[in-house]
């Protein structure tokens, strides 16, 4: 049974939970503060209501007092919270970032974590040499090397006990974990065979803020859950996180690239040129289905997106905000490209027969099931690389689709849509060179049409 105190203005609800292994009573305690305008009779039956919730909750272990430590919540907030209601990939993200937060605050009871706690794990993350994250680049000639060894991919990623993706990525050029590299080393019986990149960096301050927003959103679910009466972080200011100026290309480094793509797998020039026309994300682009393409209207309907975790693998998933599912007219030119491609891909699945798997796809892996969208970011890393390109990486398409179209001169909401931001303001903050471009060009063009006898500087 409840017991209820009045304590000033508000009230203090106990409920006794039996005793612990030395026979010493548990109790649990929450105060509830009832609202300036209540009655007296509206207080006596809210009060009642409020002790036999709280009450059920602590007989059904629903109910976390102040006292729990930010490492024992952090395990409830994930299996309660986190797990049900967070995208696998934010979920994972979200794990990625839980050691240093669990190794600096997470002996703390959560009813004395305080803002300099907080605010001291963010300077400490700030310092230099803070990185457990080394990566390590493999030397330029790696792929001759495993060449020289006689061994097949396959067999050499068997022998180092890694994927064969993984292999893939090291021999186009990406880093790896330093786990990753100390088994290649071994597997090949070579040294000197991969390089730290970034041992003497200090984390970004975009990583800072990922931290603070997952340490955040748990506090702030303690405080919704009654846990502790306000969220420390609230109280604290991250690292300020500037947007940067989304790498593009310009107009003639396109044209080269476009060029470049008429000697390529039709496949993968249509995967370029689809994000061109309608700035897709990668994992937007791989979950396309020929249904979600209406040829008659030239609509392609964007609803679902693919994504990649270690722990689940390759695996169909939402697009990633509200805003993002949407319709995109493609130009005739697009379609055209999209009705070869398809006719291409027919004669492959006829010529695979049974061991063609069927997903729908409009951008499949080699045996038409569902592409990693890390094998569309590995073959355009190559085709750079093989074409001697400006530097850039898939999702520079999706900015160079954005740019055009603002540079031509279409509205920022127009754009904004395409792209599937959540706000104008998101295609503001990133755009912001490019907007201002099409500004100066677009007040040179009414000095030109209001005074043409001037010379317009823009200042």
């Amino acid at each position: 049974m409840a017991t209820i105190e009045k304590r000033g203005n508000s009230y203090r609800i106990t409920v006794s939970c039996g005793y612990d292994s030395d026979r010493k009573q548990i109790k649990k305690r929450m105060t509830w503060t009832p609202k300036p305008n209540m009655t007296r009779r509206q207080i006596e039956k809210e009060l009642d209501r409020q002790a036999v919730l709280f009450e059920e909750k602590c007989q059904t272990g629903q109910f976390l007092d102040g006292n729990i430590t930010l490492a024992d919540f952090s395990e409830r907030w994930f299996k309660d919270y986190a797990e049900k209601q967070l995208k696998e990939r934010t979920l994972q993200g979200y794990k990625g970032h839980m050691p240093r937060i669990l190794k600096a605050l997470g002996h703390i009871r959560l009813a004395k974590l305080q803002p300099h706690h907080i605010m001291e794990f963010y300077n400490n993350l700030a310092e230099e040499g803070v990185r457990e994250d080394i990566r390590y680049k493999p030397v330029s000639n790696f792929k001759e090397i495993i060449i020289q060894s006689g061994m097949t991919q396959k067999a050499l990623a068997e022998q180092a006990e890694i994927s064969e993706n993984t292999l893939r990525q090291c021999i186009n050029g990406c880093t790896a974990s330093k786990s990753t590299a100390d088994k290649l080393t071994g597997a090949l019986q070579k040294q000197g065979l991969f390089s730290p990149v970034n041992s003497d960096s200090r984390l970004a301050d975009t990583t800072i803020a990922k931290y603070h927003r997952v340490l955040s959103s748990m506090l702030t679910a303690a405080v919704q859950w009654q846990v502790i009466p306000s969220n420390p972080c609230s109280r604290v200011k991250p690292p300020h996180v500037k947007y940067k100026e989304a790498p593009v290309l310009d107009e003639e480094q396109t044209a080269e690239l476009i060029k470049c793509l008429q000697t390529e797998p039709i496949k993968y020039r249509a995967a370029v040129m689809m994000i061109l026309y309608t700035g897709l994300r990668r994992g937007e682009l791989c979950g396309l289905d020929w249904k979600d393409i209406d040829f008659k209207t030239g609509i392609v309907h964007v609803t679902k997106a693919i994504q990649y975790t270690p722990g689940k693998g390759v695996y169909e998933d939402t697009t990633k905000t509200r805003q993002s599912n949407r319709a995109i007219r493609l130009p005739d030119d697009m379609l055209e490209l999209l009705k070869e491609y398809r006719a291409e891909q027919s004669s492959v699945r006829l010529a695979m027969g049974n061991q063609w798997h069927d997903s729908g796809k409009i951008f499949t892996a080699e045996n038409g099931g569902i592409i990693n969208p890390d094998t569309l970011s590995s073959w355009f890393r190559e085709f750079i690389k093989r074409h001697n390109l400006p530097d850039a990486h898939i999702h520079t398409l999706r900015h160079v689709s954005a740019t055009l179209l603002i540079a031509g001169g279409v509205d920022i909401a127009t754009v904004s849509k395409r792209l599937g931001h959540a706000s104008k303001s998101t295609t503001l903050n990133i755009y912001t060179h490019a907007i201002k471009s099409a500004d100066e060009a677009a007040a040179e063009t009414l000095q030109n049409i209001l005074n043409p006898s001037k010379n317009f500087r823009a200042g």
